[in-house]
C-alpha cells in the first residue's frame, strides 16, 4: 500500500501590477521612435516638455 499524498497548495497567483507613468512615457516614445526614426531622447522630451495637455493622455482601456 502506497503512502497518501499530502494535499497540495495552490501557488497564490500574482496580482499584475500597472505600469508607472515613466514607463509608458518610455514605452510610446520607444514605439513612436521606431515610427519616426527620431531618437527615444527627443520625443520623450516632446511628450514631458512644453505640451501639458499631451501629459494628460491616458491609455485606452
Amino acid at each position: 500500500m502506497k503512502p497518501a499524498k499530502p494535499a497540495s497548495v495552490p501557488k497564490p497567483r500574482r496580482v499584475a501590477k500597472a505600469p508607472s507613468p515613466q514607463a509608458i512615457i518610455r514605452a510610446v516614445a520607444s514605439s513612436t521612435a521606431i515610427e519616426t526614426g527620431k531618437s527615444v531622447r527627443e520625443i520623450e522630451g516632446l511628450l514631458l516638455g512644453k505640451h501639458p495637455r499631451l501629459r494628460k493622455v491616458m491609455l485606452a482601456s
